[in-house]
């Protein structure tokens, strides 16, 4: 953003820190700020990644195809390529994500854009109902290796899920416990869905108590609603006329990109982290 005067350079800045700040937690309201920084910049290589992210992140697949494209464009590198590749899956269309990962730019990307391909890739074969192959496609020196990458997690995860879908329980335990092993950050729900698979049934005590209280609350309600109205009745009897009776109740009442198809919105992506995330059907 070197090129933009100084103001506007602190202004897009500013939407840029939100977005990533906002895309785990909050995808639309990071969203809403890409799409200012893209108002204010669009001819920023960083602006149209941060915005091909955020929508990617709101499933707006399309959109942040052509972003991607653009700074991709801008910029002459292939980082982007895997999260390209998952964007045509979104689409629909994992026949081209399959292309995408052998084409040349996938030896151009570092272990872990390689790795990211790799998953893209299981998950095309995934949808197109290719179970076999998307295992074999997770078989990898990564997966074997015993050292923990920022990847391992991801990687182990997808390659228990494929096996669970393909009826081969046991094993996916033992790669969903090998995935909680290298999950440090607590990227995946490895821990869940092998408790899952060993039958541990959780209690929330937490909503059980909520649901005490309430109930609580509702009897005191019911006691407050049937209680009879304070009654004083104020009676002389040295008056000639008739006494009046005197009631004291109280109740109460409640840019130049090219264009794509519309993103489908049940298709499964990959991504809890930037760029691409793993597959999880």
């Amino acid at each position: 953003m070197l090129s933009l005067p100084k103001t506007l350079a602190d202004d897009v800045a500013r939407n840029l820190v939100m977005v990533a700040r906002l895309i785990d937690e909050d995808p639309e309201g990071a969203y809403a700020y890409s799409r200012i920084a893209l108002r204010l910049a669009s001819r920023v290589a960083a602006v149209r990644e941060a915005a091909g992210f955020a929508a990617y992140a709101n499933q707006k697949f399309s959109e942040g195809l052509a972003e991607f494209r653009a700074a991709r464009r801008m910029t002459g590198n292939v980082d982007l390529w895997p999260v390209m590749a998952d964007c045509e899956r979104g689409l629909g269309r994992p026949e081209k994500a399959l292309d995408m990962a052998g084409a040349p730019e996938v030896h151009k990307l570092d272990k872990a854009g390689q790795v990211e391909m790799r998953l893209v890739a299981a998950g095309a074969r995934r949808d197109m109902g290719q179970l076999d192959a998307a295992i074999v496609t997770l078989q990898s020196p990564e997966l074997a290796s015993g050292s923990v990458q920022p990847w391992t997690a991801r990687l182990r995860y997808a390659y228990a899920d494929a096996l669970l879908a393909a009826g081969r329980e046991g094993e996916a335990r033992e790669w969903f416990a090998k995935a909680v092993e290298g999950d440090k950050d607590g990227s995946t729900d490895a821990s869940d869905r092998l408790a899952e698979l060993d039958g541990v049934e959780f209690v929330d005590a937490l909503g059980d108590d909520e649901a005490g209280d309430d109930a609580g609350d509702e009897a005191e309600a019911d006691v407050d609603t049937d209680a009879e109205p304070d009654v004083e009745l104020d009676l002389d009897e040295d008056d000639e006329d008739d006494d009046e009776v005197v009631v004291d109740a109280e109740t109460s009442v409640d840019d130049d990109d090219e264009d794509d198809d519309e993103p489908r919105t049940g298709t499964d992506t990959a991504t809890n982290t930037a760029p691409v995330v793993s597959d999880k059907d």
